[in-house]
């Protein structure tokens, strides 16, 4: 049974068991700061599962792309070199929201691998927790599991429920046990099933873990049981593929082996079970699905990750000789394997390719740059003596390069690396970067109430909010008083929470006596809204009811250019092409800044069209339209997903214009409110992503005045009228070029009667040799040359030195005539006089340049140059 056909067969059968098919989620977790990236199935259902969202569903299944290669859950460096190790993974799952429980998970799970799978029953072991009689009871006496197959798993952390056999999502919330199935690989391969001492083994190999949340865990321990309990499960595509397909390793699977051979193809090796084209293999999945969903290779967060998968990959490309791009040219072969199953991936196959093409161009160049570095360093270690392992450390992890790289050109010149030392300053810069993580779990407010009723939509003051929770240096509190800074969370609000690339609202909570000055507005959780600020006068508990006002002023600028940003994105897409993609953004009173997919900068003319199809649409003064519906009727309505942000089932639909995206935040009511809109920047921010700042409304009017009395002050200077000033200053410019030649001109005179003079003035014999030098005062670089090879053609037989400064740098030029070069070299001369006033030059024999910035010891090395052109006659 081929991958392709088991994951359909999975998603079939819970359909057909009343089960929603829900689409896999991006790998970059929506609006989660707690995750790197999404390791699991349950990961976008976990708002769900915490009552904080809810679905239209019960019941839901999924094929979830899953990373396990950075923070917490890291399986990089194994990978390639176990059976079972991935960086990239699929989940297939199952999902219970208050529906089914225990009894139904398990049998469904039973009936789907030995009747839909087909799988020896004989050959399958499960696990539950010690103390979970139920699904014990439901193994043992509905399923029909001999007793002797069923394994009870103990605590064996030290504490109740620390258990392999017992989950829980924190260390807070729900909980509970878990059912695990083995898979009986048969007596020929070493290991015993799951809780003896031999369980390290490949014999018994877990392919499904049924969770059972039954409890909400507390700060004080305590464990209530949930209400409506819920069902998680996940198994691995990959681990029952292998089971299916008779073979032990997952790199063994039909997937694998095409993509495998696939590596082999283009690195030119026959050797198919060589590890590194398990490496290759199982990469290219990862970084083309991690670039699908919007990752660009950089040097930190998710990038940083996905450039250590693309160099790991690369490296042991090198490994096996291939030292040209190869690995961007796999993207065909994983699209032919998993294409059809994930569209999002053929869709933008392309765009992935020229991503990892640029990396690997790229890390060619660090390539070069590394082997500067390990040159250099292995210049003071003599033969048979060992490279630090703070140097191996410092090109593995500042210049990126590979570790097995460095011990191969080490070995080949009998020098040993000190890989000690590169584990312990590699262990000194996890235990940095954990304590650091930027993905560390937020602490949050704790809030147990309502979620916030939003009215911005319609109004900018409302009456009569009430005070549902107040929080002071993070603690939540019953009353503060005037002077504090705080979190004030109301039962509903005008004030918009930061979200979407939109700031939150500014303005006031007001009453009697009362003034709170909001200085932000962030989401406490999903639908909870913290109005961030500082009471100004009164005192404030909560309870209270208050007048709630935002800044108007404010907010219609924000409205303005967050609008501008959805028109914009449409016109970027049809000028520059369908690849054009939101990598983030940032809308704001003062402007709008988006990032966007693209490997170019834009040309002006580009930059003209897009301001001009945006312009246009504000002009033609569209009413602006928003209504809710279903996620999949939005999308195949034409709405744009935005990246990085998280939809629920129903999602609000915005069309502006011509463009209709997917967006919660706060619009104009017709396009024309937007005034005017103008690009003012366009960069690069990172490898394949380029960056537009505009403006709009009344700020676009204030750009263009000062624009309009820069033209002013410009042509003024100029005496020009502005529509005449590129006239006026092509004129200037030539003008300039003119002066220039005849300064040089000039300066070519002087030089030649400054050279006579000195010629006639300056020279002195030595051994029968004319030699000249000299200091001549403010003389530029390149005048001096000039002096020096007339002195030379002067002399016909000569040394000659000659220094001069400009902007407090000395410049000295040596020059020596063709038939003293073999005893006088030029580069040797103004070397030594440039020692000895702080600097350093060298050049050719019979012309050399060089300086220094110790004026005071001038004099002295010139009057050096005699004695030692004197040792060399």
């Amino acid at each position: 049974m081929k991958s392709s056909e088991i994951r359909q067969k999975f998603l079939q059968f819970f359909q057909s068991k009343g089960h929603t098919i829900v689409p896999s989620s991006s790998l970059v977790p929506g609006n989660d700061p707690t995750l790197l990236f999404t390791n699991s199935g349950m990961v976008q259902f976990k708002d769900v599962f915490t009552g904080k969202e809810t679905r239209a569903y019960t019941r839901a299944t999924s094929s979830q792309r899953s990373v396990r290669a950075g923070g917490k859950h890291n399986d990089l460096e194994n990978v390639g070199y176990t059976a079972r190790h991935h960086t990239f993974f699929e989940m297939l799952g199952n999902f219970s929201f208050g529906d089914y429980f225990k009894r139904d998970a398990i049998q469904y799970a039973w009936e789907l691998l030995t009747q839909v799978y087909k799988l020896p029953a004989e050959k399958l072991w499960v696990t539950v927790y010690q103390e979970d009689d139920e699904a014990y009871d439901i193994w043992a006496k509905e399923v029909g599991v001999p007793a002797e197959r069923i394994i009870r798993i103990g605590d064996n952390k030290g504490a109740r429920y620390a258990s392999d056999n017992f989950w829980q999502m924190a260390d807070t919330g729900p909980c509970g046990p878990c059912s695990e199935i083995f898979y009986d690989h048969g007596p020929e391969i070493w290991g015993g099933p799951p809780g003896s001492p031999e369980e390290d083994g490949d014999r018994y190999i877990e392919i499904w873990n049924l969770v059972f949340m039954q409890f909400e865990r507390d700060a004080a321990g305590n464990m209530p049981r949930l209400p409506k309990p819920c069902v998680d499960t996940g198994m691995g595509l990959e681990r029952i593929a292998a089971v299916l397909q008779g073979v032990h390793s997952n790199y063994e699977i039909d997937l694998f082996q095409k993509l495998i051979a696939a590596a082999a193809r283009e690195t030119g090796v026959t050797d198919l079970e060589n590890n590194s084209l398990k490496v290759i293999a199982d990469h290219i999945r990862a970084c083309s699905f991690l670039i699908v969903d919007g990752v660009i290779p950089s040097n930190e967060g998710r990038g940083y990750v996905l450039r250590r998968i693309i160099r790991r990959a690369l490296r042991h490309g090198y490994k096996l000789g291939q030292t040209k791009p190869f690995f961007h040219r796999m993207v065909a072969d994983l699209v032919a394997e998993m294409g059809e199953a994930y569209p999002e991936l053929a869709n933008t196959a392309d765009r992935v390719a020229q991503v990892l093409k640029q990396e690997e161009e790229r890390f060619g160049e660090t390539l070069e740059n590394g082997m500067k570095i390990l040159d250099g360093a292995l210049a003071s270690v003599p033969a048979g003596g060992q490279l630090d392992g703070t140097t191996l450390f410092t090109l593995y992890d500042t210049y990126g390069f590979p570790v097995d790289l460095t011990a191969d050109i080490c070995r080949e010149r009998k020098v040993e690396v000190d890989l000690a030392g590169f584990d312990t300053a590699m262990a000194r810069q996890r235990e940095q970067a954990r304590a650091a993580g930027k993905f560390k779990m937020a602490e949050g407010l704790s809030y147990e109430g309502a979620d916030t009723r939003f009215e911005g939509y319609e109004h900018l003051e409302l009456d009569d909010v009430k005070v549902v929770a107040l929080y002071a240096n993070g603690t939540s509190v019953p009353r503060i008083e005037a002077g504090q800074d705080a979190v004030v969370v109301l039962d509903a609000t005008p004030f918009y929470a930061e979200s979407g690339g939109q700031v939150g609202d500014t303005g006031l909570l007001e009453a009697d006596g009362v003034r709170f000055a909001v200085a932000d507005t962030q989401k406490v959780q999903a639908g909870v809204f913290g109005h961030h600020g500082k009471l100004e006068s009164g005192h404030l508990a909560v309870g209270d009811i208050l007048l709630a006002r935002v800044d108007g002023l404010r907010r219609a600028r924000t409205v303005r250019n967050h609008s501008a940003t959805h028109l914009m994105h449409k016109a970027l897409r049809q000028v520059l092409g369908a690849h054009v993609q939101q990598r983030g953004s940032l809308v704001d009173p003062d402007k709008t800044r988006f990032d966007f997919a693209q490997d170019a900068p834009m040309t002006a003319e580009q930059i003209a069209r897009v301001e001009a199809i945006v312009n246009a649409e504000i002009l033609a003064n569209h009413a602006t339209q928003a209504q809710v519906m279903a996620y999949d009727d939005a999308v195949k309505g034409g709405a744009m997903a935005l990246f990085g942000e998280k939809y629920g089932d129903s999602v609000r639909v915005l069309d502006i214009g011509f463009s209709r995206e997917l967006c919660g935040g706060t619009h104009v009511s017709r396009t024309g409110d937007i005034g005017m809109f103008k690009i003012v920047a366009e960069s690069g921010v990172a490898a394949g992503v380029r960056r537009i700042e505009a403006i709009t409304g009344d700020n676009t009017l204030a750009w263009v005045q000062a624009q309009t009395a820069l033209l002013g002050r410009a042509a003024g200077a100029l005496r020009t009228p502005p529509a005449e000033l590129p006239d006026r200053i092509a004129q200037v410019q030539e003008q300039v070029k003119t002066l220039e030649k005849e300064l040089d001109q000039a300066r070519s005179k002087l030089a030649a009667s400054a050279g006579n003079d000195l010629a006639d003035k300056a020279t002195v014999d030595v051994k029968g040799v004319k030699v000249l030098a000299a200091g001549i005062g403010a003389v530029d670089p390149k005048a001096l040359r000039g002096m020096v090879d007339q002195l030379k053609d002067k002399l016909k037989s000569a040394v000659v030195l000659l220094a001069g400064s400009q902007d407090g740098k000395i410049s000295v030029v040596g020059g020596v005539t063709a038939d003293l070069t073999g005893r006088v070299k030029a580069g040797d001369l103004v070397g030594f006089v440039s020692s000895q006033i702080g600097g350093k030059g060298g050049g050719r024999p019979d012309m050399a340049m060089g300086g220094g910035s110790d004026a005071g010891a001038l004099p002295a090395a010139i009057a050096s140059v005699r004695q030692w052109v004197e040792e060399r006659l």
